[in-house]
């Protein structure tokens, strides 16, 4: 039997407002209660695997995340984060500011949700 991702769970500050920006940010539908008593918010991505934002307060670490998108999405997500002058930067270090990473043929972007995980989203 073929063993397949179902979700993960990310804690956060606030699971609304993580979710909700990350939805937001990556071109996805707002993101939808879950769990018992709407525990989660959950965030589909297209291999059937979700995001199940939680809350935790500042009981966490914040942790990296990457998305594989397409060269039209890539365009759609840079101009929302200049759009919002949303901090980014072209690596995870954060020593190359307001640039993309040109990665011969795939681009990439990093920066943070509002509860301080690290999202990268690059094309292929």
């Amino acid at each position: 039997m073929p063993v397949d991702l179902d979700h993960l769970i990310v804690r956060s500050r606030d699971k609304r407002a993580s979710a909700a920006f990350l939805a937001e940010m990556l071109g996805l539908p707002p993101p939808s209660a879950v769990g018992p008593g709407g525990r989660f918010h959950a965030i589909p991505l297209a291999s059937g695997t979700s995001l199940d934002f939680a809350d935790a307060g500042d009981q966490f670490t914040p942790q990296h995340y990457a998305f594989a998108v397409t060269d039209p999405e890539f365009d759609a997500l840079l101009a929302r984060i200049r759009e919002r002058r949303i901090p980014y930067w072209a690596d995870p270090g954060q020593t190359q500011p307001d640039q993309v990473a040109d990665r011969g043929g795939s681009r990439a972007v990093y920066f943070a949700d509002p509860s301080g995980h690290w999202i990268e989203v690059l094309t292929r």
